[in-house]
């Protein structure tokens, strides 16, 4: 026999809940009014200060707005789905890092801030993936991805020093095509790479990176990019506001 169990999160965080999944899943299109606060007290049995509490919550993470007067639209819209397929590819010929020409395909804006570059220890999953001795270092590359002014992902990259050492790499600036473009020229092309997908309690860090509202967990991609012969070139901390994307993978069935 199945063991009973209750949700004990408050009313209003099981009420955002609810308007929170019809929004990212389409149910509730951009431009769309919600019901009036006495439809939505009467709806979920609740007080109208809940119904207000649930509807602040949306508000603060961007998926809602109140106009005076006119009543509450649907700010937001559908997670964005994201396929990383599309971002491995080494840029073509002199064109910009991936994330900005895929951007504007959708008539968004792609930009990239650099935040750290250097040597460092990494974590502990990191070294192991990137096959490195115990103490030995690897080089890190820290960005802000953004779409349209508004922070997008949180990327922490890591490079083997042996690869790194000697390009521009090291330097803090950014890189024409991104690090795939220029390791590709440095005979070290991506072939495959490797997707663990999570949901994680933000550290602090990614709270202000990425802007999240209260109790948002983030999408954490730990990433593993493969050269020839299998050798990894890059792993990568992906973080993204996990109420506002999704992975997108297309697979073959063989």
């Amino acid at each position: 026999m199945a063991r009973s169990f209750a949700d004990k999160r408050s009313a209003h965080q099981k009420i955002a809940a609810t308007l929170r999944r019809k929004i990212t899943r389409g149910d509730l299109a951009p431009g769309a009014k919600l019901p009036s606060t006495s439809v939505l007290m009467e709806e979920y049995s609740v007080a109208g200060t809940t119904v207000q509490k649930a509807l602040l919550m949306l508000k603060d993470e961007g998926l809602l707005v109140g106009h005076p007067g006119k009543g509450v639209f649907v700010k937001g819209g559908t997670q964005h789905a994201v396929s990383p397929a599309v971002y491995m590819p080494p840029a073509a010929g002199g064109e910009p890092y991936r994330w900005i020409t895929e951007a504007a395909k959708r008539s968004q804006r792609g930009a990239t801030k650099l935040l750290d570059v250097g040597p460092v220890s990494p974590p502990h999953e990191v070294a192991v993936a990137l096959g490195l001795e115990e103490g030995e270092l690897a080089l890190l590359r820290k960005q802000i991805l953004l779409l349209d002014d508004e922070p997008t992902e949180l990327t922490n990259s890591f490079y083997p020093l042996d690869l790194a050492e000697g390009t521009a790499m090291m330097d803090r600036r950014k890189i024409r095509g991104g690090t795939p473009t220029l390791l590709a020229e440095l005979g070290y092309p991506p072939r495959a790479f490797v997707d663990e997908v999570s949901s994680e309690i933000p550290t602090e860090e990614e709270v202000v990176a990425l802007e999240l509202p209260k109790d948002m967990p983030v999408m954490l991609t730990f990433r593993i990019v493969y050269s020839d012969g299998d050798r990894p070139i890059e792993v990568s901390l992906l973080a993204k506001a996990a109420h506002k994307y999704r992975m997108r993978y297309r697979l073959a069935v063989t």
